[in-house]
């Protein structure tokens, strides 16, 4: 079927090549006004792209021009109307982010693949955690923590010995990073209607800094992170090729 197509690409040269051949071969519209938008770059690339676009309510189609492609389609330029008709959907809900700094501001964002805290000296962070409104763990002695979903579950979680959730699991992943007490503390499971909250302990002595896809928030007091079920990110991809499957692929290498 006619589409109109929205070609959006990253810095990289080659994605700006490919975004100029495509938008020749198959025309080019306002992001406003296609029915799908076509992003080229890397995973970085794509996120940035759904956050761009999460109010258009429109599906975006990755095609991987970067060095990660996770999230990406392979690249061609012959079929491209044929793998949009026949691509799958998925959808992924990001997760919210409030914080306090001790300067007495207040952070608000939204982050599709984890909210991450890490130290910002040469001690290690203390963290207090609580998961709504229940006090589960009175010290976590850290680099840091993390909270990911399952499309970011492969990502920093992944790297960080954390779980690789399927889509469609519910769960999230609260995820330490390189913990020293509880030694043996790795992480925990948690549906993902559950509020997490970081308190940070001794913030003067032991600075801690939230990451977000804004920047880096520092000297936070505290942190707290929950799933945003009512904001809907859609992501196509090839039959065969979608999250889930990439899911449980990136197990078994």
């Amino acid at each position: 079927m006619p589409r109109k197509i929205a070609f959006v690409a990253s810095d990289a040269p080659v994605a700006q090549t490919a975004r100029a051949a495509l938008a020749s071969r198959f025309g080019n519209v306002d992001e406003q006004e296609a029915d799908v938008i076509v992003a080229l770059g890397g995973d970085g690339f794509m996120l940035q792209t759904l956050h761009a676009t999460q109010k258009l309510d429109i599906p975006v189609y990755g095609m991987n021009r970067g060095t990660v492609g996770f999230l990406m389609n392979e690249y061609s330029e012959s079929d491209l109307l044929e793998r949009l008709d026949e691509a799958e959907e998925e959808i992924i809900n990001p997760l919210s982010m409030r914080a306090e700094c001790s300067d007495g501001a207040f952070h608000e964002a939204l982050a599709i693949n984890e909210v991450s805290l890490l130290r910002a000296g040469p001690q290690a962070a203390k963290l207090k955690i609580t998961i709504d409104g229940r006090l589960r763990l009175e010290e976590l002695v850290c680099d840091g923590a993390l909270v990911a979903t399952p499309a970011g579950s492969t990502a920093y979680n992944y790297s960080a010995h954390g779980p690789i959730l399927p889509i469609g699991s519910d769960v999230l992943a609260l995820t330490a990073v390189a913990p020293f007490r509880p030694r043996r503390w790795r992480g925990a499971l948690l549906q993902n209607s559950a509020t997490v909250r970081f308190d940070v302990l001794n913030p003067k002595k032991r600075p801690v800094s939230v990451d977000t896809p804004g920047g880096w928030i520092e000297n936070i007091l505290w942190v707290e992170v929950a799933s945003r079920p009512d904001i809907c990110h859609r992501i196509l991809f090839d039959p065969g090729h979608g999250l889930e499957e990439r899911l449980i692929r990136e197990q078994f290498e």
